[in-house]
């Protein structure tokens, strides 16, 4: 009862206090107005021409390269030869197996083979006695029907057995892993003592060492690339080589809508299977969708774009950027051509800001 007295009293109070200063002619609370939309420069997305050539990057990968492994099963590696940079020719052997349980296995099988072959000769000897002597009452026909079975019996045996020796043979051939053809060796993953068989390659050899590169380039500049263009391609620590478009991939992908171009290189100890490296090719002049160098917002999350809608409101939007020329960027993934982007992503804007959007009539067409 005393806390609603209490409560009543200071209810009261506030109203008296309210009252009083309404009295003394005080102003009443003002309330801050919406701040207006600042003023941003924007520009269109559209078809620009980027000057200086087309760029394209990617990984140094071998023309042709195979995996190397045993086939072989429950046999030790007793020797490995080579070692990943090491040139092998044609043949040449990589590895060696310990072959000590198969050398027994086929002195065996040797054995056994000459006691069935005589044996086979011995029944089809037996069989020949007889063999005019069909409906004769010297030997019963059951008789020499059974020397006949026995000789095509004991042939069959005395054959299998060869065929067995013949697989061993094989075998002890297998022991010697060689290289298939002459080129570098790029990848070793055995050691003393591991068993063969298994799906893991022991080697990788690229057939002769050569080594291309495999470049991302857009779809729409895909078709202006030919096989033989010249393309000058920097390696990772800078070094320049010539090479030229071997292959221009006939499929785009569809998530990123990249194409593959293979680029011959010349055999250079410093080109190397995995790297990264870019290729330039000059004359070639395209005219992709692209924004200006500063529409591009680069952060923690990747490139992305400010899109103003059509209530002028900014949407930060993920893209993939291509080729750099001019001061313009070649957007491959992002919003289509015609939509407004703010010209200086770097201005302090969050998705949700309203602006007033100040387009120029560059930022309509662009250069061509």
């Amino acid at each position: 009862m005393r806390s609603r007295l209490r409560s009543t009293r200071t209810a009261g109070l506030v109203f008296s206090l309210g009252m009083a200063l309404t009295g003394c002619g005080a102003e009443p609370p003002i309330v801050a107005a919406e701040a207006p939309s600042k003023a941003v420069s924007v520009v269109m997305i559209a078809p620009r021409a980027i000057e200086g050539g087309l760029i394209a990057s990617g990984s140094l990968v071998p023309r042709e390269d195979t995996a190397v492994f045993s086939d072989l099963n429950g046999f030790r590696v007793a020797q490995v030869f080579v070692e990943e940079g090491v040139w092998v020719a044609g043949g040449q052997p990589l590895a060696q197996l310990d072959d000590t349980l198969l050398r027994s296995q086929l002195e065996q099988q040797a054995a056994l083979t000459i006691q069935l072959e005589v044996q086979a000769e011995r029944a089809e000897a037996e069989a020949a006695r007889v063999k005019d002597f069909d409906g004769a009452s010297v030997f019963a026909q059951e008789q020499i029907e059974a020397r006949r079975f026995a000789a095509k019996a004991a042939r069959a045996q005395a054959n299998a057995q060869a065929a067995s020796a013949r697989d061993l043979r094989i075998r002890e051939e297998r022991m010697t892993i060689r290289a298939p053809y002459a080129g570098l060796v790029i990848e070793r993953n055995v050691r003393v003592g591991d068993l063969g068989g298994g799906g893991n390659p022991w080697f990788r050899i690229a057939k002769d060492g050569q080594i291309e590169l495999a470049a991302d380039v857009s779809e729409n500049a895909l078709s202006r690339l030919n096989v033989g263009a010249v393309a000058t391609v920097t390696l990772a620590d800078g070094t320049e080589v010539e090479g030229s478009v071997r292959l221009v991939s006939p499929r785009v992908d569809a998530n990123t809508k990249l194409g593959k171009v293979r680029i011959e290189l010349p055999v250079t100890e410093s080109i190397r299977a995995g790297g990264f490296a870019r290729a330039s090719f000059t004359g070639v002049s395209v005219a992709p969708q692209a924004v200006p160098e500063t529409a591009i917002l680069f952060d923690a999350d990747g490139a992305a774009v400010m899109l103003v809608g059509a209530d002028n409101r900014i949407t930060r939007v993920p893209i993939v950027t291509g080729q750099r020329g001019g001061g313009y960027v070649e957007l491959v993934n992002g919003p289509p051509v015609g939509s407004r982007v703010v010209a200086k992503a770097a201005t302090m804007l969050v998705t949700g800001d309203t602006i007033d959007p100040v387009v120029t009539p560059e930022a309509t067409t662009g250069p061509t």
